[in-house]
């Protein structure tokens, strides 16, 4: 899986990622019952460049951004930034790769402490990585950073309720942006937005890449969004990748049944034209025994990461 446009090799790589959750038991249980919220995710993310992965909520993707970061332990695989190893790092290793690696969190209501200004909670990170000495350098940064976003200086007085939704996660993208970050991990940023306010922190987000050069992981269940957006795109179920491809490919071309009732459920301009995948959309679209064969996964038959087209990727059987 190589990734667009990095000739030295992708910024981040992922490697046979997992995360297990236990769901019952104890510590002197002897079989402790775990769901694989994350079962073996392997994905590079090319310099300059926006992956999207999509998938039903549950599937696993925001575990996987959390696990990337290191908000959440994963319990096996590599995730490799710049080559190194981020599941190893401890300390001021870890604390460095912090500046490196941001996220920007779905819910801008909850993602902000609203007993704290916006000056504070933006200039919080440049406190704590060193990168403004004096409280007027602070200051002198954190209106840059809100002018970048397009809001006004003099908002770093204000608290948290007194803006919008899209105001607040134009803020939390200030705060992303303040530790210059290389690759920004976008968990669902625009979902708990009106449609109207969607577009204009996608185009904001589109507008920072460029200017900045920034390498995004974007993460959403809506497939439209990520095709706004995204340069490629992996589909997630039930916590693993069922396919990757470059964007138009992936809409021009989908080859995984689940994909398909993917794109079957995002609104177009002619019904007529929605695949015909009424069985898969009535409960059975997320049920791997359901899918044909060759993307049958009854857990027992060794399913293949297969270059099926050149950039398109798809979990199937070998003989499929």
């Amino acid at each position: 899986m190589s990734a667009q446009g990095n000739q030295d090799g992708p910024l981040l790589s992922v490697k046979d990622l997992r995360k297990h959750f236990a769901l019952k038991g104890g510590v002197f249980a002897r079989n402790v019952e775990k769901v694989h919220a994350v079962d073996g995710v392997s994905f590079d993310i090319g310099k300059g460049e926006t992956l999207g992965l999509v998938g039903e909520s549950g599937c696993g993707k925001s575990t996987t951004g959390r696990c990337i970061l290191r908000l959440i332990e994963p319990s096996g695989g590599e995730v490799l930034f710049q080559g190194a190893d981020v599941t190893r790092m401890k300390g001021a290793d870890l604390q460095a790769l912090r500046r490196d690696m941001q996220i920007i969190f779905q819910d801008p209501f909850a993602s902000l402490n609203p007993r704290h200004t916006v000056g504070a909670i933006i200039g919080e990170a440049l406190q704590i990585h060193n990168l403004a000495a004096t409280r007027r350098a602070r200051e002198e940064r954190v209106a840059e950073l809100l002018e970048t976003v397009g809001l006004p200086a003099a908002h770093m007085r204000r608290f948290p309720h007194e803006f919008s939704g899209g105001q607040r996660q134009r803020i939390g993208i200030a705060r992303a942006l303040a530790v210059e970050p290389k690759l920004v991990i976008c968990d669902e940023p625009v979902s708990a937005l009106d449609v109207s306010i969607q577009a204009q922190i996608l185009n904001l987000l589109k507008d920072l890449q460029k200017k900045l050069g920034l390498t995004y992981l974007f993460i959403s269940h809506n497939l439209a969004v990520v095709d706004y957006i995204a340069d490629r795109i992996a589909v997630m179920c039930a916590g693993r990748l069922v396919e990757l491809a470059p964007a138009g490919e992936l809409f021009k071309n989908p080859m995984h049944p689940y994909t398909r009732a993917l794109l079957s459920a995002v609104p177009i301009p002619d019904p007529g034209q929605r695949l015909d995948l009424r069985a898969l959309m009535e409960g059975k679209a997320s049920d791997p025994m359901q899918w044909p064969e060759p993307f049958q996964d009854d857990g027992k038959t060794p399913l293949y990461w297969t270059e099926a087209e050149p950039g398109h990727y798809v979990r199937m059987t070998r003989e499929g």
